[in-house]
């Protein structure tokens, strides 16, 4: 076996209603590192704003080994978290984690995460991702940032991980650069994780396997409509950019989606605001805008056709992530 680096601390920060999920992939990824070397390379503790325990999203408590602790230089930060990012992103863990990060502390974060370490300023000038559910309204809350859609993204003493298994994918690239990509290797085998994914990995399953249908017209249509929500193209000019006509483009979404293209559309836009409005501070008329309604009332009569209920009503939901 190849020879190993110092060990290294792992400080996870749970923020309450944490995804237990990423947090979990993370630990036993670095878990099973140990069992490759034989010796404790990857050591980690458990921390909080109180110091006592966290309560993941699955209302499962965990007890924590100490609350906001002046870490050591070579220790690493992992900030875990889950729903309701925004009101779990306090003034005190902000402050200790801008604290932390002058010491030039490697800093992280998996699922929804992200959003603490942008709200601290931390991953200004630096390429990261976010749980693709969270991606258009991070974009909006943090428009100057290099966001990727990517399963996990490392940039200098900075890396972010979208949530569920996407951490597995970022605890096994670390091992590969910090032991040896054998390690690497074997630890995905003992995981029965056959397919690591890099920074270059997209989050998402591909259009065609999403809608279930392998039409690469349908799924090139689809594309453009997911690109173009705040300025939506008209059915013409999607039927024009793949070659068909208008009516050979009604077929198509009719035989495998059966619903119209414009239906179809519709509901992506739709899909979007209610993101947007359950997850930012934007005003219904924003919400709107950003997603091709110039009419507030034209969107909200759709948004009651879709959901029941109206936008303004729906800020009173849970908010995702």
């Amino acid at each position: 076996m190849s020879e190993t680096k110092p060990n290294k601390r792992f400080v996870f920060l749970l923020l309450e209603e944490f995804s237990q999920l990423p947090f979990t992939c993370a630990v036993e990824t670095l878990r099973h590192a140990n069992r490759y070397t034989g010796r404790l390379i990857y050591d980690w503790i458990l921390v909080g704003e109180t110091g006592e325990t966290a309560r993941a999203s699955n209302t499962i408590s965990f007890n924590l080994n100490a609350d906001l602790i002046e870490t050591k230089r070579d220790d690493v930060i992992v900030v875990c978290g889950g729903i309701n990012i925004k009101e779990n992103t306090t003034a005190p863990v902000i402050n200790w984690l801008r604290k932390e990060a002058r010491k030039g502390v490697q800093i992280g974060a998996i699922c929804t995460a992200p959003y603490v370490l942008a709200k601290a300023g931390l991953l200004d000038g630096k390429r990261c991702t976010i749980h693709w559910e969270n991606l258009d309204s991070f974009q909006e809350d943090f428009p100057e940032l290099d966001l990727q859609k990517t399963v996990f993204a490392v940039d200098g003493n900075r890396f972010t991980a979208a949530g569920g298994v996407s951490s597995i994918d970022l605890m096994l690239s670390i091992i590969g650069t910090d032991i040896s990509q054998d390690a690497s290797n074997w630890v995905s085998d003992q995981l029965i994780y056959n397919t690591a994914r890099t920074e270059r990995d997209g989050q998402r399953l591909s259009i065609p396997t999403r809608i279930g249908v392998r039409h690469p017209k349908l799924a090139n249509v689809i594309k453009m409509m997911e690109g173009n929500i705040e300025e939506p193209i008209s059915p013409s000019m999607l039927a024009q950019e793949v070659g068909m006509s208008t009516r050979q483009l009604e077929r198509l979404f009719r035989r495998y989606l059966d619903r119209s293209p414009k239906r179809y559309y519709m509901e992506l836009r739709l899909q979007k605001a209610r993101n947007l409005l359950m997850q930012t501070d934007m005003t219904v008329i924003n919400v709107a805008l950003a997603c091709g309604f110039t009419s507030p009332s034209h969107f909200s009569k759709c948004y009651r056709a879709q959901y029941d209920t109206t936008p303004y009503r729906e800020r009173g939901g849970p908010i995702s992530g």
